[in-house]
């Protein structure tokens, strides 16, 4: 069977300027990089098409297919004659190279030029990350020529779009020699990785250039003496970092290998941020088409939460349908099944996991009032005992399951699934409801995530954490979002609680109020916002030869 990149390399493209075609858009409306790619220069968008959010279950380690899914279900809703566009995320440098090996789909459901779009595609992530660390000089610079703010303790951190664990942790040292007015200077510094950033957040749910511009300037950069928060824009950065940032907040056009419209656009991630794509890209997915496929990362806990409790209030949009991918070895494993005979039949094992997906759709429909397909990706292996347990088991629970295949059969494998969807799209619109009120204090907001999403008892805050409360309150904030950064793998904090735990509690180790992205995050757990690479990264395994034909990528 052909690989990935092989299926890839192997389609013809058409040219960008067909594909936005399709959407309405004329060669006046793109920015051209090259010929099948173009960045959409489009002032005024006007949200308007049916718009479907793809999730999953937690993930585990045999994977669930999010994106692959979401590309087949837009094909297979343009194959039933229907004007549909993707917004769907960059992906980042760091798992490229570390684990995932790529993350533009797969199989037959895929977006192209794969291989741009997992490395550097039009350059966005770099001009986040060149933003980003443009503050982290300027904060630097000031403190070194006498620190008129007072910075006591700074709050921002530079970041690389790669996996580097050594820069977890770095000292920073300058020296004044006989420079007027400066002195030595040293501090302790860690990196983000580019996903992790305010920056990246900020992009993400900026409208558009004067709200990028604004956002930036009320990042929080440090505390002084009085306990008080120094903003970007008491630096005068703003304006450099978003004249940087000028193209990067434009949503970028690419096709699917059947020549969908694809709008690829932001990256954060859904474990350590708030996952989605672009405010702009889905906007614009919704204003050129009728109906809109996006995504929101890992299981629904973490990214359709955030999606729904964060992006919509901000956007003001709101899913027509959701779509919850698991597979049956997945759920396998989450019921205790040995990772190494996922092939053979184990209903006992799956009826074990089958609470986690369970859990996920409960939530859509009960917390967040959202009509839910679920999407059951196909293996060759699945008997037919154990897809009828999955059938089953989602009727039980007022929902339907669609086996697809779109990673053989791209478009085609989707039909079925897109029927679906669209069968729910065009029933009758029911208002979005959220897990938590705005106005509420963080540790309510932080409670009824964890009791009404994840399914705990609470949470715990450490000595830091209570400390942050303090700081954010003496400085005047509330009303806003809560992001919860925690394990992917769990509706826990703890990784090794799989399917669906019950009695457990979230332990809140920091707060942190990011004030550009305008929402509060709680970090739970022992999550790291700078990864590492594993024993064998995926960047052994890539390769070019001579004549630039590119292996590896996935």
């Amino acid at each position: 069977m052909l690989s990935d990149i092989e299926i890839a390399d192997s389609c013809t493209l058409k040219d960008i300027r067909e594909i936005a075609q399709k959407l309405g858009l004329g060669e006046d409306d793109l920015e051209l990089y090259g010929k099948y790619k173009a960045k959409i220069n489009v002032a005024r968008l006007n949200p308007k098409a049916k718009l479907i959010l793809v999730t999953s279950i937690n993930p585990t380690a045999s994977g669930e297919g999010k994106t692959t899914v979401s590309i087949g279900l837009a094909d297979g809703i343009a194959r039933l004659g229907k004007k549909v566009c993707l917004a769907l995320r960059e992906p980042s440098l760091g798992p490229v190279f570390g684990v995932k090996g790529g993350a533009a789909g797969g199989g037959y459901a895929q977006v192209v030029p794969m291989a741009d779009i997992n490395l550097h595609f039009t350059g966005d992530l770099h001009a986040i990350t060149s933003a980003n660390n443009l503050l982290c000089a300027m904060i630097d610079n000031h403190i070194f020529r006498g620190n008129a703010l007072d910075i006591q303790r700074v709050c921002f951190h530079r970041c690389m779009d790669m996996n580097d664990r050594a820069l977890r942790d770095i000292t920073l040292s300058t020296k004044a020699g006989k420079m007027k007015g400066c002195s030595d200077y040293e501090r302790k510094e860690s990196f983000e990785i580019t996903a992790a950033s305010e920056v990246m957040a900020v992009l993400c749910l900026s409208r558009d250039l004067a709200d990028l511009k604004e956002r930036l300037g009320n990042i929080v950069v440090g505390v002084n003496s009085k306990g008080e928060y120094v903003y970007a824009r008491q630096l005068g950065a703003q304006g450099a970092m978003a004249t940087l940032l000028k193209d990067a907040i434009n949503p970028n056009l690419v096709q699917t290998l059947e020549g969908t419209p694809a709008i690829i656009h932001g990256g954060p991630f859904a474990n350590i941020a708030h996952g989605c794509n672009s405010v702009r890209a889905t906007y614009a997915a919704m204003t050129f088409a009728d109906y809109a496929v996006t995504e929101a990362g890992f299981g629904a806990d973490l990214g359709a939460e955030k999606f729904l409790d964060t992006k919509c209030r901000v956007a003001g949009i709101a899913p027509d349908c959701v779509v919850v991918v698991a597979t049956v070895k997945a759920l396998k494993l989450h019921g205790g099944a040995d990772k190494n005979n996922l092939s053979e039949s184990d209903v006992k094992a799956l009826k074990a996991g089958l609470p986690n997906l369970l859990k996920h759709v409960e939530n859509m429909k009960k917390v967040y009032s959202r009509p839910v397909v679920v999407a059951m990706n196909r293996f060759a292996t699945d008997s037919q005992e154990e897809i009828e347990t999955v059938m089953e088991a989602c009727r039980n629970a007022g929902t339907q399951a669609v086996f697809t295949d779109v990673f053989l059969k791209g478009g085609e494998g989707g039909e079925e699934l897109a029927r679906a969807v669209i069968e729910k799209c065009d029933g009758p619109a029911t208002p979005l409801t959220y897990a938590y009120n705005l106005n509420d204090d963080i540790k309510t907001k932080i409670n009824d995530i964890v009791t009404k999403v994840y399914g705990g008892e609470g949470a715990t805050y450490s000595e830091q954490a209570e400390q942050s409360l303090k700081e954010i309150a003496a400085n005047g904030i509330s009303g806003l979002p809560v992001i919860i950064a925690k394990t992917q793998y769990s509706l826990s904090d703890d990784a090794k609680k799989l399917a669906r735990p019950a009695g457990f509690t979230v332990h809140v180790r920091d707060i942190m109020y990011k004030g550009g992205a305008k929402f509060i995050v709680a970090v739970a757990g022992d999550i790291m916002l700078m990864p590492g690479l594993g024993k064998v990264p995926s960047a052994e395994k890539i390769d070019i030869d001579g004549n630039g034909v590119i292996t590896g990528l996935s």
